[in-house]
C-alpha cells in the first residue's frame, strides 16, 4: 500500500499492522543506506493521526520489533488515547451541550 507521507517521487515503504497492538496500529518500514528505519502511526482515533514513536531498527536478529519499542509504542499510545478524548472527545461533547 503506497504511503502518503511520502514524496511522489520516492519509492514506497512497506506499511502494516503490528502484531500484539491491535487493530489500526500502522508501521512503516523502510531501508535506507544499510540500515533500517521504522515510524509507528495510528488512524483508530476518528479524524486524528498520532505517531507514537519512529525508530532506526537496530537488531540483526530478524524483522521483529524489539520488546522496548513494543513497550514505548503502549506508553505512548494510551497517551494518545487519552490526549484525543480530553482534547476531541471531551470539546465534542461540550459543544453538543451548547
Amino acid at each position: 500500500m503506497p504511503s502518503a507521507f511520502l514524496p511522489p517521487k520516492c519509492k514506497y515503504s512497506t506499511e502494516h499492522d503490528i502484531k500484539g497492538l491491535g487493530g489500526g496500529i500502522l508501521e512503516i518500514v523502510e531501508d535506507f543506506d544499510g540500515d533500517t528505519y521504522r515510524a509507528v502511526y495510528t488512524v483508530k482515533l476518528k479524524g486524528v493521526i498520532y505517531v507514537p514513536h519512529a525508530f532506526q531498527k537496530k537488531s540483526k536478529k530478524g524483522i521483529k520489533t524489539p520488546q522496548k519499542d513494543i513497550e514505548l509504542i503502549k506508553q505512548r499510545l494510551k497517551i494518545a488515547e487519552q490526549h484525543f478524548n480530553e482534547s476531541f472527545i471531551n470539546n465534542q461533547e461540550d459543544n453538543n451541550n451548547e
